[in-house]
């Protein structure tokens, strides 16, 4: 069904995978135990690959990575990929722009 919530989480992970900041748009993962799961699936799914999108537990997963930073930015299945990632390049940009 169509929907204006096209992102369902932000995560931005450190390079051991480690929760720095996260926020979830719905219930998918309700619980704190569900959420870190699902973040050490990203990335143990994510850190040695060279892509930037991934599908996982029925979620799409675009994800960009920085010398120990690991961003990622999460919608349904049926998102469009270039949707979620012009929101992972604005997120990745300012992150940028705020830490040099």
């Amino acid at each position: 069904e169509p929907s204006l919530y096209t992102v369902k989480a932000i995560i931005i992970l450190d390079n051991d995978g480690e929760r720095l900041f996260a926020k979830y748009y719905d219930d998918t993962y309700p619980s704190v135990k569900e959420q870190r799961a699902f973040e050490k699936n990203i990335f143990s799914k994510t850190h040695r690959s060279d892509s930037e999108i991934a599908l996982l537990d029925g979620l799409t997963v675009v994800y960009k990575s920085s010398i120990d930073l690991y961003c990622c930015v999460i919608g349904s299945a049926t998102q469009n990929e270039l949707m979620l990632t012009a929101v992972l390049n604005c997120l990745f940009d300012s992150l940028s722009q705020m830490l040099r």
